[in-house]
């Protein structure tokens, strides 16, 4: 999956704020009561190994063992919180958004690369549907058409029924980058 964005800042743009809501609460104590309500949604989402590890980090342990055991999703984002504590300046923009043309084009790789015979790509866009379907609205409906697109659907009204415009625009760019890749 060379040709991707890098995955590394997807994964921090993602997660950009509890990096960040992290980090001010090992900075100020006194913020130690509103990270609370987020480290228990993500327990509740099934991350409790990065959840276990961000909190041995409130409680004031450094060392890079706290790496030992996660994933490497998981792995990233709590180095960007070691990162973060030493230097501000290299902690993700939480208020950023993503860029929804390098999206299409990271999504439109993996399809492409599934199609042709990745099964960790196609590992990769399990998991994504997966965590589309949970998040509802346009997302959820885009991760419902991933399997569409993985068996050669390209018609954008089939595709984008249902989705409001901003959905419609993705699944655009995201037709217009797959088309892309099949010329190649």
């Amino acid at each position: 999956m060379s040709d991707m964005p890098d995955k590394t800042q997807q994964i921090l743009q993602a997660h950009a704020a509890l990096i960040w809501h992290v980090v001010r609460a090992c900075q100020n104590r006194d913020l130690m009561p509103q990270i609370e309500p987020i480290l228990q949604a993500s327990e509740a989402n099934g991350w409790n190994s990065l959840v276990g590890v961000i909190r041995r980090i409130l409680s004031g342990e450094r060392h890079p063992k706290l790496l030992v055991g996660l994933d490497e999703e998981d792995s990233i984002i709590v180095t960007s919180i070691m990162r973060g504590l030493q230097d501000p300046s290299t902690l993700p923009d939480p208020d950023a958004r993503p860029d929804p043309a390098v999206a299409a084009a990271g999504m439109a790789q993996m399809i492409h690369e599934a199609m042709t015979g990745s099964t960790q790509a196609l590992g990769v866009l399990g998991d994504m549907a997966e965590q589309m379907l949970k998040a509802g609205g346009d997302m959820a409906r885009l991760g419902g058409i991933l399997r569409r697109l993985l068996d050669g659907e390209r018609d954008p009204d089939v595709l984008a029924r249902g989705m409001g415009q901003r959905g419609e625009q993705f699944v655009a760019a995201l037709l217009e980058e797959l088309g892309r890749r099949s010329t190649h």
